[in-house]
């Protein structure tokens, strides 16, 4: 059968429901409706709309449970609950790496300044960007190049990426926290 021949079938809400809650629980990434429909879904005639109503019961359905489904930038994933963390973390016996405060500080300037190249990072920190710092971001997936910028020399331009906000739970950059004057940070 061709792929066209699947797309005739029709699904139930309980089997589209079972499918599409064990995809996103055994996913190791994000997966987006448009991902569950092209990959998952192929045989069914199922709209996105479709789909996104049976996430949102899905999700309603683990509401004050031991995990929660989220929408994060790519796609939805089941994740515990931020107020549990403190006590799973004794759970683990690999730790979370640690970041140095020059780390976060480029982070945060890339976020919330993007897009911005290495000179500009420097003059808004005072202090010369080491390349591990660049290097340990784009490892992580956190940072990517965007370009150069149109001045003489053509630095990079770095922005954020769909990783980094899923690794902080955020579906956009307008989730980030407002940033404080700095008159309020040197009191």
């Amino acid at each position: 059968m061709t792929a066209d021949k699947f797309r005739h079938l029709d699904i139930d809400d309980d089997k589209l429901t079972r499918l599409v809650e064990a995809a996103l629980f055994i996913a190791d990434k994000p997966v987006s409706v448009q991902t569950l429909k092209r990959e998952l879904l192929i045989e069914y005639r199922v709209s996105n709309l479709r789909i996104r109503d049976i996430i949102k019961n899905i999700a309603a359905h683990y509401q004050g449970r031991g995990i929660e489904l989220k929408k994060v930038a790519s796609g939805y994933r089941f994740q515990t609950p931020s107020e549990l963390s403190t006590d799973l973390a004794h759970l683990y016996k690999e730790k979370a790496p640690k970041y140095s405060r020059a780390t976060l500080e480029t982070l945060a300037l890339i976020a919330y300044k993007q897009p911005i190249t290495r000179s500009e990072i420097e003059d808004i920190r005072g202090v010369a960007l080491s390349s591990q710092i660049i290097k340990t971001l784009m490892q992580r997936n956190w940072i990517k190049t965007v370009g150069h910028k149109e001045v003489p020399g053509r630095p990079v331009l770095y922005a954020s990426t769909q990783e980094f906000l899923d690794y902080f739970s955020l579906t956009s950059l307008a989730q980030l926290p407002e940033l404080m004057p700095l008159a309020e940070l040197e009191r």
